[in-house]
């Protein structure tokens, strides 16, 4: 029987991702304005975070606007991604400018464009078309699965120079998605093996490629950098001296402060003293002295001012509830395109936020990713945002609130080729 649905009600999206949403936001804020005071020059102590809140601002439309488009517009976005990303990345390796030792941004129209935080958004949208495309009665078919390698192959080696961790979040990312998409088990460890045989080779390649030039890991990129054209910086030392510092068994506290374990140390230290309950939003003692308080170690400074309960706990369960409420909705989709879309851009955006987590407590060793939107920094901003609009317009058009599937996506809102069933069978 099918089930008639007003207008209004269909087109209502999730309330509890807005809900999130706005807790990110007010998080953000408070404490980026808690942890900028290495930023602030001057007499101009509101400058960066008024920024920062104009940068959310922007986020919060992108987001809306997204929410307001039917996701099989999303397939179409997809194809026009993929090559517009590729040349992103290809100018950024050749022509951006250079961040802590690597090639990250690239400024256009003024613009400054972090390559890798619209390749994490593009190969979502991508991986969630090709999978939905190639369905077969119990599974993906061998055409979808090389797609699938093929693009984290591709983005994962024009990311090369930029460290492991991206490499490592497409893995993860397409590895959830294929599971979501139905792909057997036998084939899903071919592709394990083929990762594994692709890591080894890349491990053994970086170690062919001298470093050009050696620079502190917390060094602030200079206009003196962005105007002598760096060479692109493979810094395979880093990577070798992150994990075995990782490795080495000895307690941080034993260890001394270098310029190469600072953030760590600093970190902990900004954690320690933060404690069980946390010193209060704006008390914060290491923000003015720990490398990148406001982007990729802000956690450090939430736990400190919040506390490990409030803090470290309480933002942890915030970003889960995505990915819990991601699979409510994607359960309640009748179709395999809106499932992968809304599961893949949740588990992109509740990935990123638990390797952030885990490289500041310490469980992974130091890379950068920042805390999705909460971190400072415009593009990464931009990017999640359009991945929540992305989860809620497939919760404004692939189902209705109670829960029952919507009769407009069992005819023509979707293309062809789109039309394969929720591989899940949960709906």
């Amino acid at each position: 029987m099918e089930i008639e649905v007003s207008e209004k009600e269909k087109r209502r999206s999730d309330p509890y991702i807005w809900g999130i949403i706005i807790i990110l936001y007010i998080v953000s804020v408070v404490e980026v304005y808690s942890a900028i005071s290495r930023e602030i020059t001057g007499g101009d102590v509101y400058s960066p975070i008024i920024k920062h809140i104009m940068l959310l601002f922007s986020g919060f439309v992108i987001t809306y606007v997204t929410s307001q488009i039917h996701y099989k517009w999303f397939k179409v976005l997809a194809y026009l991604m993929i090559p517009l990303t590729i040349v992103l990345l290809v100018s950024i390796l050749f022509w951006g400018d250079t961040i802590n030792g690597a090639k990250r941004t690239i400024s256009v129209l003024g613009v400054s464009l972090q390559g890798s935080e619209v390749a994490k958004v593009t190969i979502v949208l991508a991986m969630a078309t090709v999978l939905a495309k190639t369905q077969i009665k119990r599974g993906v078919n061998m055409k979808g699965v090389l797609w699938v390698v093929g693009l984290v192959t591709i983005f994962s080696a024009l990311l090369f120079t930029q460290g492991l961790t991206n490499t490592l979040l497409f893995i993860g990312i397409s590895v959830c998605m294929m599971l979501i998409g139905g792909v057997e088990f036998y084939k899903l460890f071919g592709i394990l093996l083929v990762y594994v045989v692709l890591a080894l080779a890349v491990m053994q390649a970086k170690d062919l490629i001298t470093e050009v030039k050696a620079q502190p890991e917390t060094r602030e990129v200079t206009v003196q950098d962005r105007n002598e054209g760096d060479k692109v910086i493979v810094r395979s030392s880093t990577w070798k001296s992150r994990l075995k510092d990782f490795f080495d068994p000895t307690p941080e506290y034993e260890k001394e402060t270098t310029h190469k374990n600072l953030q760590e140390h600093r970190a902990a230290m900004a954690m320690a003293h933060g404690g069980i309950t946390g010193v209060g939003p704006g008390n914060s003692r290491e923000s003015s002295r720990l490398p990148l308080a406001f982007s990729d170690y802000i956690y450090a400074i939430i736990i400190e001012d919040l506390g490990f309960i409030v803090g470290g706990i309480g933002l942890l369960v915030a970003y889960l509830m995505i990915l819990a409420r991601a699979g409510l909705i994607a359960r309640r989709c009748t179709r395999a395109f809106p499932a992968l879309l809304v599961m893949g851009m949740a588990v992109m955006i509740v990935l990123q936020a638990l390797f952030n987590m885990a490289i500041v407590v310490g469980v992974f060793p130091v890379s950068g990713q920042p805390l999705p939107l909460i971190s400072k920094g415009g593009t990464s901003i931009w990017m999640m945002s359009f991945g929540f609009g992305v989860m809620l317009s497939v919760s404004r058009y692939a189902v209705k609130d109670s829960g029952k599937k919507i009769k407009t996506e069992k005819e023509n809102d979707l293309p062809e080729d789109l039309q394969a069933a929720n591989p899940t069978n949960l709906a």
